[in-house]
């Protein structure tokens, strides 16, 4: 069995320095998320009805700083993503992440949140989903850990503060995604986003309401 995530893909984010770490990121990594983009905007424009867009981080602003994640989103939209709910698949040195994301350039955040807060979905999600208010950093804590309260003052926070944001989704640990094949790990990802769907209608609903509103 040939692991689709192999310890090269996770070891690029240990080289050193900008220009090293792009060129390795490009060389291994980059060709999976242009492979996952093509598949999974296809099932997206499938199971939404709308079409639906690949968009593959290409870290463009960075001059000093090598990134320290790397990833491939999916969005209704050929121009851009950041501005609405989306999917991603991406790695960190210590885990690939599978997750929905509103982000704090949104502008129907509040609308959002409030979607969340009164339908009570995300305390509905399987065991071994995890949510955080950053997506800047790796650790996300578990649904099931932080119960009804947690999830709901993180819902606060992302209606409320204007950095505030959400990310939902499961990780795999890069020494569980070395026993993986790519059909094991499509499995993982379609079941991850197959759970997820149910909520990012609702965040769509609440957006498309203050689009109208607006």
């Amino acid at each position: 069995m040939k692991p689709y995530w192999t310890e090269q893909d996770f070891e690029v984010f240990e080289t050193p320095g900008l220009e090293a770490r792009m060129e390795a990121l490009t060389a291994h990594v980059r060709p999976k998320f242009e492979a996952l983009g093509q598949d999974f905007s296809a099932y997206f424009s499938g199971e939404t009805g709308d079409e639906f867009f690949p968009h593959v981080a290409k870290h463009m602003r960075r001059t000093v700083n090598p990134p320290n994640d790397s990833w491939v989103a999916f969005a209704p939209y050929k121009r851009g993503y950041k501005a609405v709910p989306h999917f991603q698949i991406g790695l960190w040195e210590s885990h690939v992440f599978v997750i929905l994301a509103v982000i704090y350039e949104a502008p129907g955040k509040p609308e959002m949140a409030n979607k969340l807060l009164s339908a009570g979905t995300l305390a509905e999600l399987p065991s071994g989903f995890v949510v955080s208010g950053d997506h800047m950093k790796p650790d996300a804590d578990a649904i099931e850990s932080l119960g009804k309260e947690g999830v709901e003052k993180l819902l606060i926070r992302l209606r409320d503060v204007k950095k505030g944001e959400l990310v939902i989704g499961r990780h795999l640990a890069r020494t569980d995604a070395a026993v993986l094949d790519k059909d094991g790990f499509y499995a993982f990802a379609e079941e991850t986003f197959r759970e997820l769907l149910p909520i990012y209608r609702k965040l769509l609903q609440a957006n498309e309401k203050t689009a109208v509103q607006r």
